[in-house]
């Protein structure tokens, strides 16, 4: 038996090869198509999404960036394509929420990627936060959340020398 007949890529070497565009490939589709549903849904519980190899950068939408300093605590999240009449922010129990709303622009899309629906992100701010000094800016689809922290709080921090 001759084994190089079994390999199909030295059957023919003078045949041209065509290769197809890996966007029009329905094996490519359909794994857009599922690595968009297990987002959606993992997106519901607020978890990471696409798990294995490629396992996200986020743990829940939108993406936040949390900076903290002596004298305050800011909490930045990016929500493009919001306005600020579609989000709601609120403070309760040292737990900073973001919640609202992304609509969909078209109802008649044959096919979408774009995100649309509820959505909601709690971040556990330390106790040290003052509720009563809170203000929040939105601009350009960036939500940028400031709390003063308590002045009794700057006192408690004790900075340690580490020693080289």
């Amino acid at each position: 038996m001759d084994f190089k007949n079994l390999i199909p890529w030295n059957r023919d070497r003078s045949a041209p090869v065509v290769r197809q565009r890996e966007e029009d490939h329905p094996v490519f589709a359909l794994h857009r198509d599922m690595n968009r549903v297990v987002d959606d849904f993992f997106r519901s519980f607020d978890l990471p999404t696409r798990f294995g190899s490629s396992f996200g950068s986020s743990f829940g939408w939108p993406n936040i960036e949390l900076i903290e300093s002596d004298k305050e605590i800011k909490v930045v999240a990016e929500l493009p394509g919001l306005e600020q009449k579609d989000v709601d922010v609120s403070l309760d129990n040292d737990v900073l929420t973001i919640r609202g709303e992304k609509k969909g622009s078209s109802t008649d899309a044959v096919y979408s990627e774009r995100w649309q629906g509820t959505f909601q992100r709690s971040v556990q701010l330390s106790p040290d936060a003052d509720p009563e000094k809170i203000r929040a800016d939105f601009r350009n689809g960036v939500l940028s959340v400031t709390i003063a922290k308590r002045p009794d709080a700057q006192n408690r921090v004790r900075r340690i020398p580490v020693n080289g």
